[in-house]
């Protein structure tokens, strides 16, 4: 069954007095894309969660976050070695003096210093909490999976009402594809009798232009492609391995089809099923952008 690519998922937790929230939402993209945020203290587990979060996932672009709030959740501040700054702004100082230099020391120039700064302690995460984290993560990502398959749902529905419109369509063209010979026929002979004056008509030569015309106008197989195109994309929608990438492909092969009918149909009826159909294939377009 298919998938949308659009959702959002939000699981909290608290664990050792310190509250997890993970948010997880989905939007549309050609590949997947994975962008996870987290606090200092999990960047060790980054490759590892953006690997679990590849694994649910095929298409897509993925944005995750993981907080971690409450007591004990921020990490110590930055800290500033002032001792050191002096240092290094009392070197600076001598060798502008010594050189002759008048240009002022500047804070560009002690922030390159990095020395100066004492980075912020990561705090020690145990097993059991880290678990936590993973549980949360999982859940969340469970509840992002099954709002992208609700959505799939009513695309689902829907797609499916587009094709059966689509399939009358081609019935109606299938139906009227023949009456096009006749009344070709039929004009055809009316008119050369109104050139010659009433004339009688070479059965043959009439019969020859007929057969051109229809050759020329012949959209069977064009109508018989686009039937099976149908049976497979509705298949594909069922199908366990539905993929976007796949519907994507078929609905350009039956805008191939559709559109070499309405410029070999000639009839002005067939031409207005045409662009019924083309309508409903360009609304499938539209809810195909949207699938896993």
């Amino acid at each position: 069954m298919i998938k949308s690519m659009t959702g959002y998922g939000r699981v909290e937790a608290l664990c050792d007095g310190r509250n997890i929230v993970v948010e997880a939402k989905s939007v549309n993209h050609r590949f997947l894309e994975i962008a996870l945020r987290l606090p200092a203290a999990l960047y060790p587990l980054e490759l590892e969660y953006k690997k679990k979060i590849g694994e649910r996932f095929k298409r897509g672009r993925i944005d995750v976050s993981i907080r971690l709030e409450g007591e004990g959740a921020e990490a110590s501040r930055v800290q500033l070695n002032m001792d050191i700054a002096r240092e290094y702004f009392a070197v600076l100082t001598r060798l502008k003096d010594e050189f002759g230099i008048s240009e002022p020391v500047r804070l560009k120039n002690l922030v390159s210093f990095r020395d100066i700064f004492t980075p912020p302690a990561e705090s020690e995460l145990g097993a059991e909490f880290l678990g936590v984290v993973e549980k949360t993560l999982h859940e969340a990502l469970s509840m992002l999976a099954n709002m992208r398959q609700g959505e799939g749902i009513a695309l689902f529905s829907d797609m499916q009402m587009r094709l059966e419109a689509i399939r009358d369509t081609m019935e109606k063209i299938r139906m009227r594809a023949p009456q096009v010979v006749l009344e070709y026929q039929k004009r055809l002979a009316e008119r050369i009798k109104e050139l010659t004056g009433g004339l009688e008509l070479d059965a043959a030569r009439l019969a020859q232009e007929v057969a051109v015309m229809a050759d020329r106008c012949d959209i069977t197989e064009e109508i018989v492609r686009m039937q099976s195109h149908i049976t497979q994309f509705e298949a594909l929608l069922q199908s366990e391995e539905a993929e976007g990438r796949k519907i994507d492909f078929l609905l350009q092969e039956m805008n191939r089809e559709i559109n070499t009918i309405g410029s070999k149909g000639n009839d002005a009826e067939i031409a207005r099923q045409v662009i019924e159909a083309k309508s409903e294939l360009g609304k499938l377009r539209e809810q195909a952008q949207n699938i896993e």
